[in-house]
């Protein structure tokens, strides 16, 4: 066999790791089936199914084609299944019917292995719309302290009603799709903490280039390194912006705050085209910060404020022993004159969603700045990610409620969550990705599925 430094793969196939003759590409199940989507050919292909822990296996159906319905399930239930073709076999999958929120991409079952060399959850929701309309999401395999250096990306046609599978890459973690000059990039770290990567798609996300290392990281969760997340690519003077972070939860410097950027006009795949703030570590005596041990600031957002200056927004890691115990995000302001020169902590901004990763982003069309956000409502449940609500300011410091798009408050908050959401302004509404905890999930943390929504009028909240 011949060696291979690529980035994208359709399957990726790990030495040594039962993938079977068949691979299964796709899992959406809802309450009553199970939709698959296998890679190969127009041949006849059989269906497998079981109960989970069932003694045998039962044929569900032929179909001449790569995807599949299994109809007539059990809600809330799990089930085994596999594809055949003559000798040929896919490995065994497992799902859990149950319904979800909005339309699933994709749905990884917790304690199914088939991506066990990365991870068993889905993380790091990324959204990019073409001009033509085609919709590309990918996601990542996430699991604490496991290798997490694995991504998926799928296709819709039609809006978001109906996904596809189209490719893998690895490594790639936290990675962020974006188009630069119609053409699509994806910016990602090899781990968690690991180098930041970019490579390009000429052709829809099929197939990348051999990624570009624009930095070294550490490669483990056990010393400082590359923190980034799936965020705004924002374009100011030109130049495009991104945020990233350096350190760890735990040590000396948390998540230390960086921006990247590179002349709009420059190779994005040449790392010496690209900047890099030095890093800035938390300071608990910076006016306006919680009183008590916060755990400093992670996952930045970038935007223009109303006096045009780019600033770079953090969540802001307070714990319950802080005063206050949450409620607060802080903004630094980029320096776009140096681009590298260090950020510079301007203030705090009360922001009622602070304990998990947001994106703000702001319309033109109304000039009001829009956010979503698992909304938090009290400290007694600070962490609580079962609420997704549409926040909007006016001036990028006073947030109110516009909506809220998933309440989910009667559910257990350990079990279920909405976090992460990537999202862009698509006309009149609003278009977004979302990491989905539900319905078995391991916790609401850990999310077991993928799922696209859309915010009807946007304007009108």
């Amino acid at each position: 066999m011949k060696g291979y430094n690529g980035w994208s793969y359709a399957p990726y196939r790990p030495f040594l790791f039962e993938v079977g003759d068949i691979y299964i590409c796709r899992v959406a199940p809802s309450a009553t089936q199970i939709h698959l989507e296998w890679l190969g050919g127009a041949e006849e292909y059989t269906v497998y199914v079981r109960r989970r822990g069932e003694a045998s296996f039962v044929a569900a159906g032929t179909v001449l084609g790569c995807e599949y319905d299994i109809t007539d399930l059990e809600d809330g239930t799990d089930y085994e299944f596999y594809v055949t073709l003559g000798d040929k076999k896919s490995r065994v999958r497992l799902a859990r019917t149950g319904a979800a929120v909005g339309t699933v991409v994709n749905y990884l079952h917790p304690e199914d292995p088939v991506y066990s060399f990365s991870g068993h959850s889905l993380c790091s929701p990324s959204l990019v719309k073409y001009p033509d309309g085609t919709l590309l999401a990918s996601m990542d395999v996430y699991k604490g302290e496991a290798p997490q250096n694995f991504s998926l990306i799928f296709r819709s046609d039609d809006e978001g009603r109906t996904w596809n599978y189209v490719s893998e890459l690895m490594p790639c973690f936290w990675g962020k799709m974006f188009l630069h000059k119609d053409e699509l990039y994806m910016l990602a770290c090899s781990t968690e903490y690991g180098d930041l990567l970019i490579g390009k798609s000429v052709d829809k996300g099929r197939t990348f280039t051999t990624p570009t290392v624009l930095l070294r990281g550490t490669n483990g969760s056990h010393g400082n390194g590359i923190h980034k997340n799936p965020q705004n690519i924002m374009y100011y003077g030109g130049r495009i912006y991104e945020t990233l972070e350096w350190g760890r939860w735990e040590g000396e410097y948390q998540h230390a705050a960086m921006v990247m950027s590179c002349d709009e006009n420059a190779d994005l795949l040449v790392a010496e085209n690209w900047h890099f703030t030095p890093p800035v570590k938390y300071d608990p005596t910076w006016p306006g910060v919680a009183k008590g041990p916060a755990r400093g600031t992670i996952e930045g957002t970038l935007c223009v404020n109303p006096e045009g200056e780019l600033v770079n927004i953090m969540r802001y890691q307070t714990t319950p022993e802080c005063d206050p115990p949450y409620g607060l995000v802080l903004c630094y302001k980029v320096n776009t004159q140096d681009p590298d020169a260090p950020l510079e902590y301007s203030h705090a901004i009360s922001f009622p969603g602070n304990l998990t990763k947001f994106m703000i982003k702001k319309d033109d069309i109304s000039g009001r700045y829009y956010s979503i956000m698992s909304r938090i409502l009290g400290a007694d449940v600070p962490r609580r990610r079962n609420l997704l609500s549409l926040m909007v300011s006016d001036d990028l410091e006073n947030w109110r409620l516009g909506t809220d798009l998933l309440d989910y408050r009667d559910t257990d908050p350990l079990k279920v969550g909405f976090q992460y959401v990537d999202f862009y302004f698509d006309g009149d509404d609003i278009i977004y990705l979302c990491r989905t905890a539900m319905n078995g999930a391991w916790n609401y943390h850990d999310a077991n599925y993928s799922t696209y929504h859309v915010v009807k009028d946007f304007r009108q909240y």
